[in-house]
């Protein structure tokens, strides 16, 4: 994907201008891949020309925070809530006419696309979100679980 150098596009989509790449036929059904946290749209490099190749146009936006995405407002408060991302998403197919795109993501991508799908069902074709359904239950998720499994999520802070 990157490798061919195609060019980064920038839209207006709610409080964010969104860096991202569309690849593939313009004509043919739309998949929007979703990367998660801490990483980027390169996370897609070798599946994406896959995609293209079997005819789909392929959508890689940067998430919230994300190399060259930006807030349209710099006083905007900064968020990584699910609901957030959700918006997020919506408002970037709403931004480029998406209808009913095929979403697929992980972890932070993945509750994007999982709370776009579950709230809009509607907006999507399909979902494909790695490690199942990502919406979190927040206040579970206040209880600690046990130490050797909580080591895995110090990146969290």
């Amino acid at each position: 994907m990157i490798a061919t150098n195609p060019p980064l596009r920038r839209v207006d989509a709610g409080e964010l201008s969104v860096a991202y790449y569309d690849l593939g036929d313009a004509t043919g059904e739309p998949v929007v891949l979703l990367h998660g946290f801490p990483y980027d749209v390169h996370s897609y490099t070798d599946v994406a020309p896959q995609l293209v190749e079997a005819g789909f146009r392929v959508l890689v936006p940067y998430l919230r925070g994300h190399g060259p995405t930006r807030f349209l407002d710099e006083h905007s408060d900064r968020s990584g809530q699910q609901a957030a991302l959700g918006a997020d998403l919506l408002a970037f197919l709403d931004a480029l006419d998406l209808e009913e795109p095929v979403l697929g993501g992980y972890d932070w991508g993945g509750r994007a696309a999982c709370a776009v799908a579950a709230l809009w069902p509607d907006r999507v074709s399909g979902l494909v979100s790695v490690n199942g359904c990502l919406i979190q239950d927040i206040a579970a998720a206040q209880n600690p679980i046990r130490p050797d499994f909580e080591a895995g999520f110090w990146y969290f802070w």
